[in-house]
Order: C-alpha cells, then sequence, then structure tokens
C-alpha cells in the first residue's frame, strides 16, 4: 500500500521529490529517498520531516499517511498546487482524522502536528493560530485509510463498484 502511495505521489505534477518518513529504508521501494523519523511519535516525527525538507529549501512538504490504496494522482496535484498562505488538509471518511496535510514553507516549519482523535479540527486550529488560510481537500483516494479490518472490506466493495462502473 505504501509502494502505491509513494509511486502515486512520484507521478503527480508539482511534486518534485518522493521520500518515506521510516527508521530505515528495509522493506520501502527501491529509488525513494527516506528521511529520518524524528521522534517518539508521529507527530514530533512529522515535525522533524517538516524541518528537514525545509532545510532543502522546498517551497511545501505534502504529508501523505502510506495506507491510502485509492490514492489519485490528481488528489495529490491538488494538495501541492495549493497557494503559499495555504494548508491543505484532507480529512478521513468520518470527518474526524487526518490522511493528508499540505503546508507551506517556511510559513508552516512551526506547524505544532496533533495526529490521532479529532485531529483534522486540531490541524485546522492549529493553520489558523501561524495565520495560515485552510482549504478542506476531499476525495475517495483522501479519505479511504486502513485503520482497522473492516477498512479492508470498505475499500475492496468501493474498488468493485468502479470496477463495474468502467
Amino acid at each position: 500500500m505504501a509502494a502505491h502511495v509513494a509511486e502515486t505521489a512520484r507521478q503527480a505534477v508539482g511534486i518534485d521529490r518522493v521520500a518515506f518518513l521510516a527508521g530505515s529504508a528495509e522493506g520501502l521501494p527501491e529509488g525513494f529517498t527516506v528521511l529520518e523519523d524524528g521522534g517518539p511519535d508521529l507527530d514530533a516525527a512529522a515535525g522533524g520531516a517538516v524541518a528537514q525538507v525545509a532545510a532543502l529549501g522546498a517551497s511545501r512538504i505534502v504529508l501523505i499517511a502510506g495506507d491510502l490504496p485509492l490514492l489519485t494522482t490528481s488528489e495529490v496535484e491538488q494538495l501541492a498546487a495549493q497557494p503559499a498562505d495555504t494548508v491543505a488538509i484532507a480529512p478521513d471518511r468520518h470527518g474526524f482524522g487526518t490522511n493528508v496535510i499540505s503546508l507551506p514553507l517556511p510559513a508552516g516549519r512551526s506547524f505544532a502536528f496533533a495526529f490521532g482523535t479529532a485531529s483534522f479540527a486540531r490541524h485546522h486550529a492549529e493553520a489558523d493560530r501561524l495565520g495560515l488560510r485552510v482549504e478542506t481537500v476531499r476525495g475517495e483516494g483522501l479519505a479511504r485509510d486502513i485503520d482497522e479490518p473492516p477498512d479492508l472490506d470498505d475499500v475492496a466493495d468501493l474498488i468493485a463498484a468502479i470496477a463495474a462502473i468502467r
């Protein structure tokens, strides 16, 4: 699934580099940069990734969860193409969690991540605190993450429905 997310991001217009945030490159697809996992939890690790990418001179970072099997290039492109004063947040299908967040740099460098329950609202509030606009980006591929075993059935049903339409 992470390989699909990485390859989808690599094919998206507006994405210059795709990197994994991981403790090591073991088990990851080849040809991708690996950022150092900079913390004891997801919030600290995401903050570390932002610092590493900002130090490279990037103008934006798009943090994408690796459990999005239906992610599309057009969804990634929409997140990458946001204005310089805008944080884009893609909520999960329940509207509570954050599956993808796109931050402008350097303005978003001090963004305090708050993944977990109700992270969508907390990330929105953090963008407000930094004086940045917030754009909510919705899409099936952005919303359909795999957190629990029943989520696999949900995605399988959706894939079957899409295949039936084609």
